[in-house]
């Protein structure tokens, strides 16, 4: 298939109403409103313009045509009554009415060929009544009211079956043009009120067909729109309440059945890695159940086989003791040695188990929590190594330190281990400094202990917490390697983090933090 027929095949398919989306359908639906909107808009005006054309028609043109015809009527009757009398009595004041007459039928005739300028059967009314009304004048009303008085009787009386005979044939005229006028009046009534009606009808037809077509746009808005959303959204809420093996339902327009299809596979992978999940999970729980009870079998058998080892291990160092007081110098020198070495190393295997037991028990022997005064605490543990501390000449030196919160045999133990090796660890050629230090940031008390000593590169600063990982030989400095991990176990159960940091000058620098409780004051 080229580019161009899958171009075709994809606009068919977006023609097609099965594909539209929501947009398509509100665009297809207001185009539709808008076009019958206008339609009717356009119908409605015309309805509006023909009443106000008939209206307009029948206000200016129709109804002054039949009054000022009326006032053409009065005028030459006013004429004909003052050349009556005129002609019947000689005197001048019965002329008044005729030539006022005459100005009266001078503007009604002006105003009716303005009026009748565009009507041809009007026009043709009029010329009928001015003909006639100027032959009556001509034969009767002009020589009449032209006569000197006293001789006006005589013409009057010769001509009057003449001018009778005239007048009556002008008002056959005016009646003619007057009954024209009414009825082109009455036509102009009744096409206004068709015109009306039509206009009523037009109007409650848009108002019908704009709540039919609000009608329809609601029903289809809930058809297409508020209902697959609302299904939709239902759907969805069972999912999000941990239905995940509920499917998702898709109708309504192509967007929302494409929208509802997207979460449905997105329901289907969540179902699939919750599967997997709880099935990792599951196993991660027997493995956990398995570790819990090998970690408890492993300390039941530490501490059985650390106890069970005492008393045997207590016998040899015993009579290795004893060997060594009563056969010193009885024996070769190669004797006396192994003695020793026996000796050493029984008292080094009862220092290491007791280091063991003392680490085991710690964060799995509950202890007593308690408000622990760390100046108290450092005394104590400084009166425990006054003997190594005299030895070294060590000068130690703190802040004032706060009052914790937690185990004071473990924070003990804690101290002298820190102490302990600050002492140790020193640089035979100078002076052993030791400086305790602490601040508080936040809510943590962070502790440091700086000494001069020999140091510890960085790159040794993870392997120095590891148990039993030892950077000297056990003839240079003697210990069993437990001392620093125990420091780790206990600050971690207290809810802290220790660390090696380069110190400022020579020595070593350990940090480490507690938390500080409430009220615990600024050191």
């Amino acid at each position: 298939m080229t580019a161009g027929q899958a171009r075709r095949k994809m606009a068919g398919r977006e023609a097609s109403p099965a594909h539209w989306t929501t947009r398509h359908w509100l665009r297809a639906g207001m185009g539709t409103a808008l076009v019958v909107l206008i339609l009717l808009g356009v119908v409605g005006v015309w309805a509006m313009a023909r009443a106000s054309s008939i209206t307009d028609e029948l206000v200016n043109t129709r109804s002054p045509s039949l009054t000022n015809s009326i006032r053409l009527e009065t005028a030459l009757v006013n004429q004909e009554t003052g050349v009556r009398g005129y002609g019947m009595t000689g005197q001048e004041q019965f002329l008044e009415p005729y030539r006022q007459g005459l100005a009266e039928e001078k503007t009604a005739v002006g105003t009716l060929r303005r009026l009748l300028a565009g009507n041809a059967r009007g026009r043709a009314d009029l010329a009928a009544v001015l003909g006639r009304a100027q032959t009556w004048q001509r034969r009767v009303a002009t020589p009449v009211s032209s006569a000197p008085a006293g001789a006006p009787v005589q013409l009057a009386t010769d001509r009057a079956a003449e001018g009778k005979a005239r007048f009556d044939h002008l008002r056959q005229a005016m009646t003619a043009q007057q009954d024209h006028f009414r009825q082109a009046r009455v036509d102009a009534v009744d096409d206004l009120t068709a015109a009306q009606r039509l206009r009523n009808w037009v109007f409650t037809a848009i108002a019908l067909v704009i709540v039919l077509m609000v009608a329809a746009v609601s029903e289809g808005l809930r058809r297409g729109v508020t209902t697959p959303l609302g299904r939709l959204s239902e759907d969805a809420g069972r999912v999000t309440r941990g239905d995940f093996t509920h499917p998702i339902t898709a109708s309504g327009p192509a967007d929302l059945r494409h929208l509802g299809s997207d979460i449905e596979s997105m329901r289907r992978r969540l179902a699939d890695e919750l599967t997997v999940s709880e099935r990792r999970r599951r196993l991660l729980d027997e493995q956990a159940v398995d570790l819990r009870r090998s970690n408890e079998e492993l300390e039941q058998f530490a501490y059985i086989a650390s106890h069970d080892l005492q008393e045997p291990l207590r016998k040899v160092s015993t009579f290795t003791q004893m060997l060594q007081r009563r056969y010193a110098g009885h024996l070769d020198a190669r004797a006396d040695q192994y003695i020793n070495y026996a000796v050493d190393g029984a008292n080094r295997m009862q220092v290491l188990i007791n280091d063991l037991l003392a680490f085991s028990r710690i964060g799995r022997v509950p202890h007593d929590t308690e408000s622990v005064d760390l100046n108290a605490l450092v005394d104590l543990t400084l009166d425990t190594l006054s003997v190594s501390i005299e030895e070294a000449g060590a000068r130690i030196t703190r802040d004032d330190l706060p009052v914790v919160t937690g185990s004071s045999s473990q924070l003990g133990m804690l101290w002298q281990n820190l102490l302990s090796n600050a002492v140790k660890f020193r640089d035979p050629d100078r002076t052993p400094e030791i400086h305790i230090g602490v601040s508080l940031e936040d809510t943590l008390l962070r502790f440091t202990v700086t000494d001069n000593g020999i140091g510890v590169d960085p790159e040794y600063a993870d392997r120095i917490f590891v148990i039993f990982q030892r950077l000297h030989t056990k003839d240079r400095y003697p210990g069993s390697g437990i001392g620093l991990a125990m420091c780790k176990k206990v600050v971690e159960h207290h809810g802290g983090t220790i660390s090696l940091e380069p110190p400022t000058g020579p020595g070593t620098r350990i940090t480490f933090t507690l938390p500080a409780g409430e009220g615990t004051r600024q050191p």
